[in-house]
């Protein structure tokens, strides 16, 4: 009954604030296109190359497929626990459990939508509790957070979103704590906050503490009481979320990326007009780099917010202190150092401002305050903000850098002078006929809607012009045809392999088919591995966010385990051979491929051993033979270049506008494996190679050098054809060929396979039985990470660390039972504090409470 009761005076209210964002942004999907099952998907940006494979994984996880702390199909091995800590720990996240993972797009879809709701739903429930109004300007405060322009604009990556449903919460939950001493709200509030994504809660949790700062010096008499209550539950909460944010703060000071140098006091390409542009409905920049901070907030809300600063029936005091807390947002936007800090002083990666979402709340927040103010008598004050706005808008049209700015058109500018005038009218209606409120109030919330619509639209077709919105085929081209493959392989293993996929469909494809590769793209990596592998021959430059497979040797196919390759075209490698055909890809089986583990001694901990993959196989094979020979290409013909040799290199310009293409001559001896070196400098410079009627795809930047060019059993000469798209000017090292002599690597891979250790992983361990003559090292190519553990016969023994790349642990002589055992680093510490301050805060809130009631009997 209660229940009922409520939804009658409130429910509706709270229902609506959560289904019209998600209806709004369903109806703008729809007009892009893109509904469940369509064609067309929301996965642009990193949503198709990282947050589709990644929540794939996760659906693998929720299976019981793989462990919630380590994944064997992170590039060769990754710490999932603080992986799923950035990516995946939202609220929603669970859905993925009811779709397969072809359909994961349609998940993505519904877990967005999801998540617009509930920023509107958490934002209502904040706004019911704090704010005197009508529930109609709740349900519109509600809305235009769940869709002020970070949350649409940066929806690409969902992971971020999380933050702005909690942040509503949190600043409720201040308010129950500083108000009447409830901590409960704000408790729960901030571990779920942690949990879910502790890039977002740093921003968050350092505003709310901003927050209660300036609510203290409202009435510091009043609240002073509140500081060591605040203090006591933040520090639970973060206590307990320490399960989840101990790991990955350790995980990420093991390897992660340095902080930022501060190179200037000034943020770099601001202009003076960024702020005010960005409020104008349905501006969209860009969300790479030169954007301005998406702030967008509704007009409604701007009006009010602004509002409460010059309205003369809110203390002066108050607006000083809030309005230092806006100020300080708006130097965080232009003073270099002050934003670099709320992004834990490492410089983002495009989506700039990621902290921008802050201005979008706390405009709201103090609108809805100024709302409550809000009687017949400041009809002036609302025209003349609305007026002001107008003549600011106008004025920025006007003087503004055209070419800075030109993502404020004609229609930009027209919509928002027509939705100022619109409510401005409205406002009118409202003074001449006060008894036609339910009619001017459905004329006021069809012009707000409208006004919503008509901004999330531009802002979705903004991302469509820039990232695009890729049709279904973008993520499961070939679905079917690769999982088939590699169930195949699956079917036909017990201890752990690898594949290499030289047509990979995703830089995280290994995710979704729950194989181990190399190729991984993702803010969250093992860096040192990733630096080691990158000698190795496996391109993966600058701070390791990408590492790919693609054009290396069969050295490294041999040595890392990979096992099988899947290609669309005839695949020329040495040793691999076609055991099954599945759509347009084959399955081949590579003869040489390594088990886990590698017998050798102590000195591979020698600081300057095995530095490349030729040292590396020699030292293994215990055997100094040459593999590699070296030879000149001749150029027999060039189309739409001019070739230029130079000291640093050669430079190849274009003289027409078409793809650059050269043809090469090359000698291959007699059983070699034939190498096309293309090494050099070039931005999004793509090489395409083809030679005996087979075509490769390569990435200048991203790519390893080595492009293959086949296997020969009789000396032959062939042409190779190279084509060059991207850059007007790319410059290389010199070309050359590389052979690889196949007897030799066949007699040394013979020597090293007898000192091959095979090991059964499970989850997160991995066991294997030895029998050694004398004292060795198993030199494993598992990624060193501290959470590793080892065991031999049970009894707990160090790991020396190779390069910090590898898993190498010494083993005495005899037979003995070796197993690797994986628990993030710091997750003990953690779980202990997530069930101590979880009992202690109970305890604290108890005692609180008690307190409460002592004091009011007295």
């Amino acid at each position: 009954m209660k229940l009922k009761i409520w939804f009658k005076r409130k429910g509706w209210a709270f229902l609506l604030s959560v289904l019209i964002p998600i209806i709004i942004m369903a109806v703008v999907y729809l007009m892009m296109g893109i509904y469940p099952t369509s064609q067309r998907t929301v996965l642009a940006s990193d949503a198709l190359s990282q947050t589709s494979n990644f929540f794939a994984s996760f659906n693998n996880t929720l299976h019981g497929k793989q462990s919630f702390f380590y994944t064997w199909y992170g590039s060769l091995g990754l710490n999932y626990w603080s992986f799923m800590a950035y990516y995946i720990n939202g609220i929603f996240s669970f859905v993925v459990a009811l779709f397969d993972n072809q359909h994961i797009p349609d998940a993505l879809y519904l877990i967005l939508l999801l998540k617009f709701g509930a920023i509107g739903g958490t934002f209502w429930i904040m706004s019911d509790r704090l704010f005197k109004l009508p529930q109609i300007a709740k349900i519109m405060l509600s809305v235009s957070f769940a869709l002020c322009g970070f949350s649409i604009a940066y929806s690409p990556q969902q992971m971020w979103l999380d933050g702005l449903i909690y942040l509503p919460l949190v600043i409720l939950g201040i308010h129950y704590l500083m108000d009447d001493r409830k901590p409960a709200l704000l408790f729960i509030s901030y571990l779920l906050l942690f949990l879910s994504n502790f890039y977002m809660a740093f921003m968050v949790g350092v505003f709310s503490f901003f927050y209660v700062f300036c609510r203290f010096l409202t009435e510091p008499k009043r609240f002073k009481a509140s500081l060591v209550p605040y203090l006591i539950t933040s520090l639970l909460a973060g206590g307990a979320s320490m399960v989840t944010i101990l790991p990955t703060l350790l995980d990420l000071k093991n390897n992660g990326e340095g902080l930022t140098p501060i190179y200037s006091f000034l943020t770099r390409g601001m202009d003076i007009w960024d702020i005010p542009a960005k409020t104008m409905v349905g501006s969209y920049d860009t969300s790479k780099y030169g954007s301005a901070p998406f702030i967008y907030f509704g007009m409604l809300g701007l009006i009010f917010c602004l509002f409460y600063f010059i309205s003369r029936k809110i203390a002066l005091k108050n607006k000083l202190i809030y309005g230092s807390l806006f100020l300080l947002l708006i130097a965080s936007v232009y003073i270099e150092p002050m934003n670099l800090f709320w992004h834990g002083m490492h410089s983002p990666y495009m989506f700039l401002f990621r902290f921008s979402f802050l201005f979008s709340f706390l405009g709201l927040l103090l609108a809805g305050f100024g709302l409550e103010q809000v009687t017949k008598d400041d009809f002036n004050h609302f025209v003349n903000i609305v007026l002001g706005l107008i003549f600011l808008y106008v004025l920025i049209s006007f003087v503004a850098n055209r070419k800075r700015y030109e993502y404020l058109d004609q229609k930009t500018l027209l919509v928002t002078l027509t939705v100022a005038l619109l409510y401005v009218l409205l406002g009118v209606l409202i003074q001449k006929w006060p008894k036609r409120l339910v009619l001017i109030g459905c004329l006021f919330s069809f012009v707000f809607i409208g006004e919503q619509l008509i901004n999330a639209q531009s802002i979705v077709k903004g991302i469509a012009g820039e990232w695009n919105y890729p049709d279904r085929i973008a993520y499961d081209d070939h679905f079917s045809d690769i999982n088939t493959l590699i169930e195949t392989t699956k079917n036909e293993n017990t201890s752990l392999y690898r594949v290499g996929n030289v047509d990979a469909t995703s830089r995280n494809e290994s995710f979704i088919h729950g194989y181990s590769g190399v190729t991984m793209f993702s803010s969250i990596r093992n860096r040192h591995s990733s630096q080691y592998l990158d000698q190795l021959g496996f391109r993966s430059a600058g701070t390791n966010l990408t590492i790919q497979y693609e054009n290396n040797t069969l050295i490294m196919d041999a040595l890392l385990g990979i096992k099988y390759n899947l290609a669309k075209e005839d695949l020329r490698k040495y040793g691999y051979k076609a055991i099954k055909t599945a759509g347009d890809y084959t399955l081949y089986e590579n003869q040489f491929a390594m088990p886990l583990g590698i017998l050798t001694d102590k000195g591979i901990y020698k600081k300057n051993a095995v530095k490349n993959q030729t040292e590396l196989m020699q030292y293994l094979s215990d055997d100094e033979s040459t593999m590699f020979s070296f030879a000149e290409v001749e150029t027999v013909k060039e189309n739409n270049v001019k070739v230029e040799e130079q000291e640093g290199g050669v430079y190849y310009s274009r003289t027409a506008n078409a793809n650059r293409e050269l043809t090469y001559s090359i000698d291959v001896p007699a059983h070699s494996q034939a190498y096309l070196s293309l090494y050099g400098k070039g931005t999004e410079v793509d090489i395409i190679t083809k030679v005996n009627g087979i075509q490769r795809h390569g990435s200048l930047d991203s790519s390893g050098q080595y492009y293959d060019l086949g296997y020969y059993k009789e000396s032959k000469t062939i042409e190779v054809q190279v084509v060059f798209t991207g850059e007007n000017v790319v410059q290389l090292v010199k070309p050359k060929a590389m052979f690889l002599s196949s007897d030799r690597f066949e007699q040394m891979m013979k020597t090293i396979n007898k000192n091959g250790v095979s090991f059964e992983t499970s989850g997160r361990t991995s066991e294997a039985e030895v029998e050694l003559s004398k004292d060795q090292v198993i030199l494993t190519t598992i990624p060193f990470d501290k959470g590793w553990r080892a065991y031999i016969d049970g009894k707990k023994v160090e790991i020396p660390t190779f390069k910090d790349a590898f898993l190498a642990l010494p083993v005495p002589k005899g037979k003995h039972s070796v197993k690797l055992v994986f628990l993030p680093e710091g997750f003990r510490i953690g779980l202990s504090l997530f069930v101590s301050c979880i009992l202690l805060f109970i305890v604290y809130n108890w005692w609180l409470r008690k307190e409460m009631e002592q004091q009011t009997h007295i």
